[in-house]
């Protein structure tokens, strides 16, 4: 939801500090007043509020920000309820750790995520959330532009492969191929037709592009508004799928499961080194080897 000044102001006759302000504000994060994603008042409407000036608001709001209890305090619009503490507390499961990261980066103006993956369920799956929000009117970011790098179809996957490879089980190896290139295709189509339905409901600019990577990604990488890095590690595990009525043993990797690191820009400067890095390595595949990718 949207955040509302509330009725009753505190200033009474007193000119608050932006210390005070700032712990105003705290304790309403604290107790639940103000949730993760939700937007604050105006620096005005807070102005109004506390009985003072603009400049010591800022003050308040930047102390916070400092705190990781605020985003985008400087990007012309309201900030907005950082994730939890507890929620970027050390690596997480992609499942977990996705989703708030997500809601985060789309509380900027322009939106840019980056990913390479095996395929896009994990993102297909955390993006709901964001999306959810737009549709509510909760998110209203200018543009979203996203970009993914997926594994050709036309290539030998490292994983996922049969159990037993070798000479006469080239039939079982083209099931799980299929079986992959299906989830790829259909998961990428979902995932383009809920960002799509933003941009035609509610006219937010909106780009999603795939291009085919010629080798199997090893790990999966999620580049947030140039800011934040996500990595993991595709672990493999044998596991058996009934795919046309056959039971298939292969070798496979559960995204979902990866645990993700993060990397933010802003924390320490082995961190930004970290970020930027990603980024170039990210756009030199996209500008070089990789291909135009058709979801069929």
């Amino acid at each position: 939801m949207v955040v509302t000044q509330e009725n009753v102001t505190v200033n009474g006759s007193k000119r608050h500090t932006p210390q005070e302000i700032a712990e105003v504000l705290r304790e309403r994060i604290r107790v639940g007043e103000l949730k993760a994603g939700d937007r604050l008042p105006t620096q005005a409407e807070l102005a109004e509020e506390f009985g003072v000036e603009r400049g010591t608001v800022r003050q308040a709001l930047r102390t916070l920000q400092e705190d990781g209890l605020l985003t985008n305090v400087s990007r012309g619009s309201p900030p907005r309820i950082a994730v939890s503490t507890a929620a970027r507390k050390g690596p997480q499961p992609t499942m977990v750790g996705l989703a708030p990261r997500l809601m985060e980066a789309f509380s900027a103006p322009r939106v840019r995520i980056d990913a390479v993956c095996l395929t896009a369920e994990s993102l297909m799956l955390a993006l709901g959330q964001p999306i959810r929000l737009i549709h509510e009117g909760t998110l209203r970011p200018e543009s979203i532009d996203v970009r993914i790098l997926l594994p050709s179809r036309n290539i030998n996957l490292a994983f996922p492969v049969p159990v037993e490879s070798g000479e006469g089980d080239s039939g079982e190896g083209d099931l799980v191929h299929q079986r992959w290139l299906e989830m790829r295709n259909a998961q990428a189509r979902v995932l383009r037709h809920n960002l799509r339905a933003v941009r035609s409901t509610h006219g937010i600019d909106v780009h999603v592009t795939f291009r085919a990577l010629p080798f199997t990604p090893p790990v999966k990488l999620y580049l947030l508004n140039g800011e934040e890095a996500l990595i993991g590690y595709y672990v493999l595990t044998e596991r058996q799928e009934e795919y046309e009525s056959k039971n298939l043993d292969m070798y496979d990797a559960l995204g979902s499961k990866s645990v993700l690191f993060s990397f933010e820009r802003q924390a320490r400067e082995r961190d930004a080194a970290f970020v930027a890095e990603s980024q170039k390595w990210f756009d030199a595949l996209w500008e070089t080897i990789t291909t135009d990718l058709t979801l069929s």
